[in-house]
């Protein structure tokens, strides 16, 4: 299994949640700018949409989009999904917030927004983190074990710090101990981010 990747970008939440997963999996940096891969192949033949990420499994499926490979990696380790008959079915709720009401809200600051779009997006980005900070059941989303969607929270709030954006003070709490968690460390310091 390959997993392709960018440092920083939103695909830390999949290498994080590979590693918590502990499976198998070898790296490849993409430049974005560029579509090459770090051993020089095109990777619009590899993923056509043209950034990351992308997971290629053993059987030579490739997947993209962080919904579907935290999910698939969500179903290799149960671990990383909410108990309960519907356990799924709220990993994919909170993925796809994630995904649409505040990942999609990050735009105007990696676009060349203007300083109103910013502003604007930056308010979107704290209502949407305050909605998830009062609905947390725990230290993590779900309790007190961490999931998928853990992962890509953490993403996003890397990117809060890192753009002076205000996050509620559970969420800081949350990004911190995030931060000491093996996973985190090991793709971080695979990605140059430590």
């Amino acid at each position: 299994m390959k997993f392709y990747y960018s440092p920083g970008a939103c695909s830390l939440a999949d290498h994080i949640a590979l590693h918590e997963a502990r499976l198998s999996f070898e790296h490849e940096k993409v430049d974005l700018k560029t579509k090459r891969t770090e051993s020089g192949n095109d990777y619009m033949a590899i993923n056509p949409k043209g950034y990351v990420p992308a997971l290629t499994l053993d059987t030579g499926e490739t997947l993209s989009e962080n919904i579907a490979i935290l999910d698939w990696i969500a179903r290799q380790d149960s671990a990383l999904r909410p108990a309960g008959t519907m356990g799924n079915t709220h990993l994919l709720e909170a993925l796809a917030f994630i995904s649409t009401e505040i990942h999609k809200s990050f735009k105007p600051f990696f676009a060349g927004g203007s300083d109103e779009e910013k502003a604007k997006a930056g308010a979107v980005i704290v209502k949407r983190m305050t909605y998830l900070s009062d609905t947390m059941r725990g230290d993590y989303l779900f309790g007190g074990g961490v999931s998928a969607a853990d992962c890509y929270l953490f993403v996003m709030l890397l990117w809060v710090a890192k753009l002076h954006i205000d996050a509620p003070a559970k969420l800081v709490a949350f990004r911190e101990l995030m931060m000491t968690r093996p996973a985190v460390q090991k793709a971080m310091s695979r990605e140059g981010l430590l």
